[in-house]
């Protein structure tokens, strides 16, 4: 298993693609990701259960959920991978919850939106108008249960113990009392999963926020820096820059003309 990183912790990521013949080994993310199948057969694990999907089966996967993708013979599939704060309404209501069946059946309208988006560049709006549609089909018949910490992988509850502490007291040595894991064990761990270093993904983790406070809120800069766990605004100013490559005031002007 690894975590797959070259997905962006962006606030606004939206990626769709597709592919012919798929094998990919067992693997995590900090996106949703919703796959379905358009020709043939493939065999999907998530967590500990597998589908086997046939064209016109869909999955919607949770962010930190491990999944692993074969195919036997032929198949094609189209699939999007999007950033838990597109769909922000929905995030919340799901928070530390896990699907016991990731199965489910939208439209066939939807799923002709989703290929059509493979062939042009659609705008935001038009992209969380079908990312809700997806969700909001999903939850219908949804069954959900708690992701506590005795059925999470050890990653899964470092990413857990993230998205609940960010805001404050998020250091590895917090991190150790969380787990009861050791220091040194759990840097090296973490680094070698994930491929950065745990303070490096907490601080992009913390800019991700403050990139989607800065685009749809009315907060100060001072007080998105607070709310995302910085201990000063310089710091918060010194780390947007280095991973966005302008400073906080100057992003939320570009977004708003």
């Amino acid at each position: 298993m690894f975590y797959e990183l070259k997905h962006s912790l962006a606030a606004d990521y939206f990626r769709v693609e597709t592919a012919n013949d798929m094998v990919f080994p067992s693997h995590m993310h900090h996106c949703f990701e919703l796959l379905t199948v358009r020709e043939g057969e493939m065999n999907v694990d998530v967590d500990d259960r597998q589908y086997a999907l046939k064209a016109g089966d869909t999955l919607m996967i949770f962010p930190n959920q491990i999944h692993s993708l074969q195919c036997q013979e032929h198949s094609r599939h189209v699939l999007i991978l999007f950033s838990p704060k597109l769909v922000s309404a929905y995030t919340r209501k799901i928070a530390a919850k896990c699907p016991t069946d990731n199965h489910f059946s939208p439209a066939s309208f939807y799923l002709d939106k989703l290929e059509e988006m493979l062939y042009r560049q659609p705008g935001i709006l038009e992209i969380k108008g079908l990312l809700y549609d997806f969700c909001a089909a999903f939850d219908t018949d949804a069954e959900y249960r708690e992701a506590s910490s005795s059925t999470l992988t050890l990653i899964s509850n470092i990413f857990r113990f993230i998205e609940l502490h960010y805001d404050g007291n998020c250091t590895l040595s917090d991190l150790v009392k969380y787990t009861g894991y050791d220091y040194a064990y759990l840097s090296k761990y973490f680094k070698k999963t994930v491929g950065i270093s745990f303070n490096d993904y907490v601080n992009q983790y913390r800019i991700s926020q403050a990139c989607y406070l800065l685009q749809n809120s009315e907060m100060t800069v001072l007080e998105i820096s607070n709310e995302c766990g910085f201990n000063s605004l310089r710091s918060m100013n010194r780390n947007f820059k280095e991973q966005m490559g302008t400073p906080p005031a100057e992003y939320r002007r570009s977004f708003r003309g």
